[in-house]
């Protein structure tokens, strides 16, 4: 447990943020990405694995454990190495051990972790947690997948007389900005089904996620004085409020769950002349889901019949789609994670993600890639925490899976 905390310690400290304003320009997006891939690349030598190699092209990292039992399906387990869009600049973890349920000051930030507000963390009394100071995020999301893919292969190097097939693994960039599995080569990877420890709490075993896609609405207005302004000036401001309201007020993320889709407004600028919208479309449900993008067309379409010449201009793309439409087809990925979770004793939750993974461009790149949890939570900003015991379980679980598939 002392050598994978300080291997996880050690991974956070790391600034390795992503860019999204150089997102799919500069493979990574940011240099430090690479460079903590450089590092890592010389540890997973270290410890033993093989074909140890960082393809340029897609900034992915890849080793190879050797089978030590033939007939084994090969299995991969992939993570990112970089973190979320807040502060990750001179990270420094806090350990609190046996955690007692109440408040967590975070260092001297004035900042509190509190279970009132936080009720998730009376999940783990009596655990050791890996909290912030209040500066910055943690990075635990992904840097504990990273952590657990490590520390796995370590213990299954360390401990040859498991039984185990050829096990893949590699570490991307840019999961973060939307972007890092676009170039993933699935080939050379050569599995058969694969994992990303990219999940939450202990127990999650995602393999459904929303279909997403992205709709930028560019509005054209006509500036007059406004003291002169009557029949003449159409504000682009106003039109704007117009889409908006015409949008339905019931699907938004504020007020929606479980499988429920939404139509969410994510960024608004602008002034009389000119503005622009921004809404992210997302649904579980295929036919649902384009229906919800039928709707932002309608509206642009509508709202473009009232004015002299086309002042709403629509640009829509699909982001990525529901995993569970590739993974349903083969469903040995989840059938060998559930029992592995069911041996160790972990409460298995297979609840659809409300968001996306690099697994689901995985998946449709031809490799079902479901999603495991990597234990942290409140991701993305400075309430972030680990527990010690979650990273172990998660641990436990990818060594498990290398078991039970060799028995198939």
């Amino acid at each position: 447990m002392e050598k994978f905390l300080d291997r996880f310690l050690g991974y956070v400290k790391k600034n390795t943020r992503s860019d999204d304003t150089k997102a799919g320009v500069v493979i990574p997006s940011t240099p430090s990405q690479m460079e903590f891939l450089k590092d890592l690349s010389e540890e997973l030598k270290e410890i033993g694995l093989v074909d140890v190699k960082i393809n340029e092209k897609n900034a992915f990292l890849t080793a190879t454990l050797p089978a030590n039992v033939e007939n084994a399906p090969v299995i991969g387990f992939i993570a990112h190495v970089d973190t979320a869009d807040f502060n990750a600049e001179n990270i420094s973890p806090q350990i609190h051990e046996n955690y007692d349920g109440k408040d967590i000051v975070l260092g001297d930030s004035g900042f509190v972790l509190s279970p009132q507000e936080f009720p998730n963390l009376k999940n783990y009394i009596g655990q050791t947690l890996i909290t912030t100071d209040g500066t910055t995020l943690l990075g635990a999301d992904d840097k504990a997948g990273v952590c657990e893919i490590v520390s796995a292969m370590e213990y299954l190097i360390n401990n040859p007389q498991i039984k185990h097939g050829k096990i893949r693994v590699a570490f991307g960039c840019d999961e973060e900005v939307g972007v890092g599995a676009d170039h993933f080569d699935v080939k050379d990877f050569g599995c058969d089904f694969a994992y990303t420890m990219d999940g939450s709490a202990v127990g999650e075993l995602q393999f459904e996620c929303f279909n997403a896609a992205e709709a930028k609405i560019d509005i054209l207005g006509k500036s007059v004085h406004p003291g002169d302004a009557k029949n003449k000036m159409i504000n682009a401001l106003t039109i704007s409020r117009e889409i908006q309201n015409a949008m339905p007020s019931i699907c938004v993320p504020e007020k929606t769950e479980n499988r429920e889709g939404f139509i969410h407004l994510i960024e608004a600028h602008g002034n009389v002349e000119n503005a622009s919208l921004t809404y992210i479309i997302r649904d579980h449900d295929k036919t649902l889901f384009e229906n919800k993008k039928y709707i932002v067309k309608k509206v642009c379409e509508d709202i473009n019949e009232r004015y002299d010449i086309e002042r709403v201009k629509l640009s829509m793309h699909d982001e990525y789609r529901n995993m569970a439409d590739i993974i349903k087809k083969d469903t040995r990925s989840v059938d060998i994670a559930t029992k592995a979770m069911e041996v160790l004793g972990i409460e298995v939750n297979k609840a659809p993600i409300r968001g996306g993974t690099d697994g689901s461009k995985i998946s449709f790149m031809g490799l079902p890639t479901p999603n495991i949890f990597a234990g942290g939570e409140n991701f993305h900003g400075r309430f972030e925490f680990v527990s010690v015991e979650s990273i172990k379980k998660a641990i436990d679980v990818i060594v498990e899976i290398a078991k039970i598939a060799a028995e198939k």
